[in-house]
Protein backbone atom coordinates (compact mmCIF):
# COMPACT_ATOMS: atom_id res chain seq x y z
CA UNK A 1 0.00 0.00 0.00
CA UNK A 2 3.21 2.39 0.89
CA UNK A 3 4.27 1.63 -2.54
CA UNK A 4 0.64 3.16 -4.69
CA UNK A 5 1.00 6.06 -2.48
CA UNK A 6 3.99 6.54 -3.62
CA UNK A 7 3.12 6.37 -7.52
CA UNK A 8 0.65 8.53 -6.66
CA UNK A 9 2.19 11.22 -4.55
CA UNK A 10 1.19 13.97 -6.90
CA UNK A 11 -2.86 13.10 -5.88
CA UNK A 12 -2.36 12.78 -2.22
CA UNK A 13 -3.77 15.09 -0.46
CA UNK A 14 -2.25 18.55 1.01
CA UNK A 15 -4.17 19.15 4.01
CA UNK A 16 -5.97 16.19 6.12
CA UNK A 17 -8.29 16.78 9.03
CA UNK A 18 -9.26 13.76 11.07
CA UNK A 19 -12.52 13.52 13.85
CA UNK A 20 -10.99 10.62 15.84
CA UNK A 21 -14.43 9.46 17.44
CA UNK A 22 -14.63 6.05 19.27
CA UNK A 23 -12.09 5.77 22.34
CA UNK A 24 -15.07 5.69 24.75
CA UNK A 25 -17.34 3.09 22.61
CA UNK A 26 -14.01 1.06 22.10
CA UNK A 27 -13.09 0.58 25.75
CA UNK A 28 -16.49 -0.05 26.80
CA UNK A 29 -16.55 -2.33 24.39
CA UNK A 30 -13.83 -4.10 25.97
CA UNK A 31 -15.37 -3.80 29.43
CA UNK A 32 -12.92 -0.80 30.48
CA UNK A 33 -13.57 2.79 31.62
CA UNK A 34 -14.25 5.23 28.81
CA UNK A 35 -11.02 7.17 30.06
CA UNK A 36 -9.45 4.08 29.23
CA UNK A 37 -10.30 4.59 25.54
CA UNK A 38 -8.82 7.94 25.75
CA UNK A 39 -5.05 6.62 26.75
CA UNK A 40 -5.24 4.19 23.85
CA UNK A 41 -6.35 6.86 21.67
CA UNK A 42 -3.50 9.06 22.38
CA UNK A 43 -1.05 6.52 20.97
CA UNK A 44 -2.84 6.02 17.24
CA UNK A 45 -2.04 9.96 17.55
CA UNK A 46 1.35 9.84 17.75
CA UNK A 47 1.19 7.37 15.09
CA UNK A 48 -0.78 9.16 12.37
CA UNK A 49 0.96 12.11 13.23
CA UNK A 50 4.38 9.80 12.13
CA UNK A 51 2.38 8.52 9.46
CA UNK A 52 1.08 11.99 7.47
CA UNK A 53 4.74 13.71 8.19
CA UNK A 54 6.20 10.54 6.29
CA UNK A 55 3.53 10.96 3.71
CA UNK A 56 3.93 14.28 2.89
CA UNK A 57 1.04 15.52 4.32
CA UNK A 58 1.90 19.52 4.71
CA UNK A 59 -1.11 20.06 7.16
CA UNK A 60 -2.96 17.98 9.69
CA UNK A 61 -5.93 18.96 11.67
CA UNK A 62 -7.30 16.48 14.75
CA UNK A 63 -10.20 17.38 16.24
CA UNK A 64 -8.92 16.81 19.67
CA UNK A 65 -11.59 18.37 22.16
CA UNK A 66 -14.76 20.21 20.72
CA UNK A 67 -17.01 23.08 22.50
CA UNK A 68 -19.45 20.51 23.25
CA UNK A 69 -17.20 17.99 25.16
CA UNK A 70 -17.59 19.93 28.19
CA UNK A 71 -20.73 18.33 28.60
CA UNK A 72 -19.22 14.52 29.31
CA UNK A 73 -18.84 13.52 32.85
CA UNK A 74 -16.23 15.91 35.23
CA UNK A 75 -14.42 13.42 35.64
CA UNK A 76 -13.84 12.39 31.86
CA UNK A 77 -12.94 16.15 31.56
CA UNK A 78 -10.67 16.65 34.01
CA UNK A 79 -8.75 12.96 33.23
CA UNK A 80 -8.68 14.16 29.23
CA UNK A 81 -6.64 17.90 30.62
CA UNK A 82 -4.63 16.06 32.44
CA UNK A 83 -3.79 13.63 30.08
CA UNK A 84 -3.31 17.04 27.87
CA UNK A 85 -0.96 18.60 29.22
CA UNK A 86 1.07 15.28 30.02
CA UNK A 87 1.30 14.60 26.45
CA UNK A 88 2.06 17.77 24.74
CA UNK A 89 5.00 18.07 27.60
CA UNK A 90 6.34 14.80 26.44
CA UNK A 91 5.76 15.02 22.74
CA UNK A 92 6.27 18.38 21.57
CA UNK A 93 9.78 18.28 22.00
CA UNK A 94 9.83 15.60 19.45
CA UNK A 95 7.56 16.76 17.05
CA UNK A 96 10.10 19.90 17.47
CA UNK A 97 12.92 17.49 16.21
CA UNK A 98 10.81 16.51 13.07
CA UNK A 99 10.32 19.76 12.16
CA UNK A 100 6.69 19.73 13.02
CA UNK A 101 4.89 23.20 13.77
CA UNK A 102 1.67 22.50 16.53
CA UNK A 103 -0.74 25.42 16.34
CA UNK A 104 -4.01 25.23 18.09
CA UNK A 105 -7.35 26.26 16.69
CA UNK A 106 -10.58 26.91 18.94
CA UNK A 107 -11.58 29.31 21.95
CA UNK A 108 -9.47 30.08 24.41
CA UNK A 109 -11.61 31.37 27.24
CA UNK A 110 -13.35 28.44 29.53
CA UNK A 111 -9.35 26.54 29.21
CA UNK A 112 -8.22 25.65 32.67
CA UNK A 113 -4.37 28.34 32.70
CA UNK A 114 -2.39 25.18 33.83
CA UNK A 115 -4.17 23.87 30.03
CA UNK A 116 -3.53 27.18 27.73
CA UNK A 117 0.22 27.26 29.95
CA UNK A 118 0.71 24.24 28.15
CA UNK A 119 -0.35 24.69 25.14
CA UNK A 120 1.56 27.77 24.80
CA UNK A 121 4.95 26.06 25.27
CA UNK A 122 3.97 23.90 22.95
CA UNK A 123 3.00 26.43 20.07
CA UNK A 124 5.94 28.49 21.03
CA UNK A 125 8.75 26.11 20.84
CA UNK A 126 7.72 24.92 17.23
CA UNK A 127 6.71 28.30 15.76
CA UNK A 128 9.59 28.18 13.59
CA UNK A 129 9.54 24.70 11.84
CA UNK A 130 8.88 24.52 8.51
CA UNK A 131 7.32 20.59 8.06
CA UNK A 132 4.42 19.66 8.41
CA UNK A 133 1.58 22.05 10.51
CA UNK A 134 -0.26 20.11 13.44
CA UNK A 135 -3.95 21.85 13.68
CA UNK A 136 -5.04 20.54 17.10
CA UNK A 137 -8.13 21.96 17.68
CA UNK A 138 -9.06 22.07 21.36
CA UNK A 139 -12.22 23.80 22.95
CA UNK A 140 -13.85 23.94 18.84
CA UNK A 141 -16.55 24.64 17.52
CA UNK A 142 -17.19 25.62 13.52
CA UNK A 143 -20.27 27.31 14.54
CA UNK A 144 -18.10 29.40 16.94
CA UNK A 145 -15.56 30.00 14.54
CA UNK A 146 -18.00 31.23 11.74
CA UNK A 147 -19.67 33.57 14.68
CA UNK A 148 -15.62 35.12 15.80
CA UNK A 149 -14.85 35.81 12.16
CA UNK A 150 -18.29 37.71 12.03
CA UNK A 151 -17.69 39.91 14.51
CA UNK A 152 -14.07 40.47 13.46
CA UNK A 153 -15.23 41.23 10.54
CA UNK A 154 -18.39 43.80 11.45
CA UNK A 155 -15.38 45.19 13.75
CA UNK A 156 -13.89 46.48 10.98
CA UNK A 157 -16.57 47.74 8.93
CA UNK A 158 -17.83 49.71 11.73
CA UNK A 159 -14.48 51.13 12.29
CA UNK A 160 -14.61 52.14 8.40
CA UNK A 161 -11.61 49.85 7.77
CA UNK A 162 -13.48 47.17 5.37
CA UNK A 163 -16.98 47.86 3.13
CA UNK A 164 -19.81 45.60 3.42
CA UNK A 165 -19.46 44.83 -0.77
CA UNK A 166 -15.98 44.09 -0.57
CA UNK A 167 -16.70 41.14 2.05
CA UNK A 168 -16.01 37.98 -0.32
CA UNK A 169 -15.31 34.07 0.36
CA UNK A 170 -11.32 35.01 1.40
CA UNK A 171 -12.43 37.55 3.31
CA UNK A 172 -14.23 34.96 5.79
CA UNK A 173 -11.70 32.79 5.44
CA UNK A 174 -8.93 35.36 6.29
CA UNK A 175 -10.56 35.71 9.85
CA UNK A 176 -11.09 31.72 10.87
CA UNK A 177 -8.66 30.26 12.85
CA UNK A 178 -7.18 28.24 9.85
CA UNK A 179 -6.31 31.54 8.11
CA UNK A 180 -3.21 31.55 5.51
CA UNK A 181 -3.83 27.83 5.12
CA UNK A 182 -5.24 25.98 2.76
CA UNK A 183 -8.64 24.00 3.00
CA UNK A 184 -9.02 20.40 3.81
CA UNK A 185 -8.70 18.20 0.21
CA UNK A 186 -9.54 14.93 2.97
CA UNK A 187 -12.05 14.47 6.09
CA UNK A 188 -11.56 11.21 8.07
CA UNK A 189 -14.18 10.19 10.66
CA UNK A 190 -13.69 6.66 12.75
CA UNK A 191 -16.61 4.79 14.67
CA UNK A 192 -18.90 4.32 11.68
CA UNK A 193 -20.57 7.57 12.22
CA UNK A 194 -21.29 9.43 9.16
CA UNK A 195 -21.21 13.00 10.33
CA UNK A 196 -18.83 15.74 10.76
CA UNK A 197 -19.92 17.24 14.03
CA UNK A 198 -19.55 21.16 13.78
CA UNK A 199 -16.26 20.46 12.70
CA UNK A 200 -14.50 22.77 10.14
CA UNK A 201 -17.59 23.38 8.52
CA UNK A 202 -16.39 26.57 6.30
CA UNK A 203 -13.21 24.67 5.40
CA UNK A 204 -14.70 21.23 4.31
CA UNK A 205 -16.91 22.42 1.61
CA UNK A 206 -15.37 20.61 -1.05
CA UNK A 207 -12.72 18.26 0.93
CA UNK A 208 -13.47 13.99 0.28
CA UNK A 209 -14.97 12.42 3.13
CA UNK A 210 -14.00 9.31 4.58
CA UNK A 211 -15.32 7.08 6.70
CA UNK A 212 -14.53 3.85 8.72
CA UNK A 213 -16.15 1.80 11.04
CA UNK A 214 -12.87 1.44 12.87
CA UNK A 215 -13.13 3.46 16.78
CA UNK A 216 -9.82 5.58 16.72
CA UNK A 217 -8.12 3.13 19.34
CA UNK A 218 -7.81 0.74 15.95
CA UNK A 219 -7.21 3.18 13.19
CA UNK A 220 -3.24 2.67 12.73
CA UNK A 221 -1.07 3.76 9.98
CA UNK A 222 -2.77 1.14 7.61
CA UNK A 223 -5.81 2.44 8.05
CA UNK A 224 -4.41 5.98 7.13
CA UNK A 225 -2.75 4.89 4.02
CA UNK A 226 -5.54 2.93 3.29
CA UNK A 227 -7.75 6.57 3.54
CA UNK A 228 -4.90 8.01 1.72
CA UNK A 229 -5.06 5.32 -1.16
CA UNK A 230 -8.50 5.65 -0.96
CA UNK A 231 -8.41 10.10 -1.57
CA UNK A 232 -5.67 9.14 -4.76
CA UNK A 233 -8.52 7.00 -6.57
CA UNK A 234 -11.02 9.88 -6.32
CA UNK A 235 -11.44 12.75 -9.05
CA UNK A 236 -12.50 15.99 -7.70
CA UNK A 237 -14.54 18.29 -9.44
CA UNK A 238 -15.23 21.75 -6.83
CA UNK A 239 -18.63 21.91 -8.26
CA UNK A 240 -17.83 21.49 -12.27
CA UNK A 241 -17.84 18.80 -14.46
CA UNK A 242 -15.34 16.52 -15.84
CA UNK A 243 -13.94 17.76 -19.36
CA UNK A 244 -13.38 14.72 -21.86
Amino acid sequence: MEKDIQQRSEHLPVHVAIIMDGNGRWAMERGMPRTQGHLEGVKRVEEIIKAARDAGIKFLTIYAFSTENWTRPSEEVSMIMRTFIQVLGQKARDLDKNGVRINFIGRRQGIPQEVLKAMDKAALLTRDNAGMTLNIAFNYGARGEIVDAVKSIAQRVAAGLVKPDDIEEKTVSSFLYTKDQPDPDLLIRTSGEVRISNFLLWQLSYAELYFTDKCWPEFNEQEFLKALSTYAQRERRWGGVKVS
